[in-house]
């Protein structure tokens, strides 16, 4: 992608000097803990998103920071990056290829530039709204699936969705139509569905640094970004599917109830600060 703006080209180069980190302790992590039951958090992670914050910060100081590690600096309403340094540590710590580094910038509460890096697999993916998506250089199209039967979807299923029975159910449902179900972080997946790789992915407990990088990449690579009940996208609630466009119609029918909207979730009721503490992956 030629002609990037200084904003973009600085995300870049921090993607790019994260990945080079990760790489180093991939397979070696020299420190886990816990911020809750679930959720991982390695020394990987910590250094790869002080590396970006140092970076962006010399390069760009009036502009804030959201970080999945240190949280916010900045007012929401200024410009700030919105930053996750390892997008699937789960996968990274069982030496797995399918993590990422995601940065974005927002202005005035809309994505103007994301950067999604897949280190371990050389593959570094860039947008900027109304200039199209781009992976390693070469312009990105959504995949021209039409019919569930088809379609590769990538469902997070999580700790998060196995108390609701009626989710589980619609799910089952909607994997069951589908030819074939993943399950993978939204910086991999919302990547590889700008890519046309996979066909949709959805979350129903996803954080701002999880879903604003790959929204915009799935956008300008023609496909469709709502919440799950299609409305349009609000990085400050947690639900996401992101599709070819074909597809998202019929996915939402599968994920709504018979009333025709979302169904209540344990996420949702407990989305309180999880934005400032930093939410569950």
């Amino acid at each position: 992608m030629k002609g990037l703006t200084p904003e973009t080209a600085a995300a870049v180069r921090a993607a790019r000097a994260a990945g080079r980190i990760l790489l180093g302790e991939f397979g070696r992590v020299r420190r886990v803990w816990r911020k809750g039951p679930r959720d991982m958090v390695t020394s990987a992670d910590v250094a790869a998103e002080r590396c970006i914050d140092r970076l962006l910060a010399a390069r760009f100081p009036a502009i804030g920071f959201l970080g999945e590690e240190s949280g916010r600096r900045g007012a929401a309403s200024e410009a700030h990056w919105i930053v996750d340094p390892l997008d699937g540590t789960t996968s990274f710590l069982a030496g797995l290829p399918t993590f990422a580094v995601c940065i974005a910038l927002a202005r005035g509460g809309r994505i103007e530039s994301g950067v999604t890096f897949l280190p371990r697999l050389g593959e570094l993916l860039v947008a900027e709204r109304g200039r199209g998506a781009y992976l390693n250089g070469r312009r990105l199209r959504v995949s021209r699936t039409a019919r569930l039967g088809d379609a590769v979807l990538s469902l997070w299923h999580d700790h998060s969705v196995w108390p609701d029975r009626p989710l589980r159910e619609r799910l089952a449902g909607l994997a069951g139509r589908a030819r074939s179900v993943r399950n993978e972080g939204a910086g991999f997946s919302l990547a590889y569905v700008a890519a046309g790789r996979l066909d949709a992915y959805w979350e129903q407990d996803a954080s701002p640094w999880d879903m604003a990088a790959g929204a915009l990449l799935v956008a300008e690579a023609g496909g469709r970004v709502t919440d799950d009940a299609g409305r349009q996208l609000d990085l400050g609630q947690r639900t996401i599917l992101a599709t070819n466009g074909r597809l998202h119609g019929a996915i939402l029918r599968h994920l709504t109830r018979r009333d025709g909207r979302a169904g209540p979730t344990a996420a949702r009721q407990r989305r309180g600060n999880n934005e400032r503490k930093g939410g569950p992956r």
